[in-house]
């Protein structure tokens, strides 16, 4: 994760992202790119085009003049204006890189809100395979001391903490497993139990401290927010991809209710095949 992609709408909302990345480079070392994405008009307005490029750009050399203070020392912040429709430009700029990750507030200014607030957020999250990290409210803290890692009983469940476990390094985090689940039966409390374990053993090797808690529920959603405020959490780690029907987990209703309601920035990882050490296959049964 070398690189952090930024919507920029200049609203003070979608800034919220840009503070993040910012609080990324202090600690992880990685570039910072804003993007402001212009609507595609036909010749006949490129007047008014041309003027709303060179107005973004103005804004960006103010952006940069204002926030580069609060820059990693080994990091660079840059812009980039675009055109095209949003969430579309926002996932092109991050595949341009070969590592990336996307922090983006959920609300903006009007027109940019509809983009990226309620199911269109996830337009972003499911046209790509890098991180994305969304921001609904002004972050609660200036660091990272405290994620959540909630399990669930389906195999993929496991790889964010690959991701989650890199960001507790860098940041001297401590990692709260949260072991969901909606059933007490013999089978789904092994599954879910290993799976655990797993990651339990993943944490211990990489000697990141963790704290170990179980909910039952029928709303994982719910659940995991009650948890994360609780523990006064900086980060939620979840999978964004249902790829199981059984209680509607990834990318359903879990993470579009996480996504609109949590207070606390949300890391949505899809599932990828990754390789990783044979007693912790992300894929298949444990």
């Amino acid at each position: 994760m070398k690189n952090l992609i930024v919507p920029i709408d200049f609203s003070q909302h979608s800034l919220k992202g840009l503070e993040m990345a910012l609080l990324f480079s202090r600690k992880m070392h990685v570039n910072i790119q804003m993007v402001y994405v212009q609507m595609k008009s036909s010749e006949i307005y490129a007047g008014p085009q041309l003027e709303e490029k060179k107005l973004a750009e103005k804004k960006f050399e103010l952006i940069i003049k204002e926030y580069s203070k609060f820059l990693g020392n080994e990091s660079r912040l840059r812009y980039i204006v675009k055109k095209g429709k949003v969430y579309e430009e926002i996932v092109n700029q991050a595949h341009s890189y070969k590592e990336s990750m996307i922090i983006t507030s959920t609300h903006g200014a009007s027109g940019f809100e509809e983009l990226f607030i309620g199911s269109n957020a996830l337009k972003i999250i499911s046209a790509t395979d890098r991180p994305v990290i969304t921001i609904r409210r002004d972050l609660a803290s200036s660091d990272i001391k405290k994620i959540v890692l909630p399990i669930d009983n389906i195999p993929e469940t496991r790889q964010k903490v690959v991701l989650a476990s890199r960001i507790a390094m860098a940041f001297g985090s401590e990692v709260y497993v949260l072991t969901l689940s909606a059933s007490k039966s013999q089978h789904v409390s092994q599954k879910l139990e290993a799976y655990t374990r797993q990651v339990i053993k993943f944490l211990e090797s990489a000697k990141i401290k963790y704290q170990r808690s179980t909910a039952f529920g029928d709303n994982p959603a719910d659940m995991t927010l009650e948890y994360a405020t609780k523990v006064k959490a900086d980060l939620i780690a979840i999978m964004t991809e249902k790829v199981s029907a059984l209680t509607n987990l990834f990318f359903g209703s879990y993470a579009h209710q996480l996504i609109n309601q949590s207070n606390i920035p949300v890391l949505n990882i899809k599932p990828q095949e990754i390789h990783l050490p044979r007693d912790f296959s992300t894929f298949g049964e444990a």
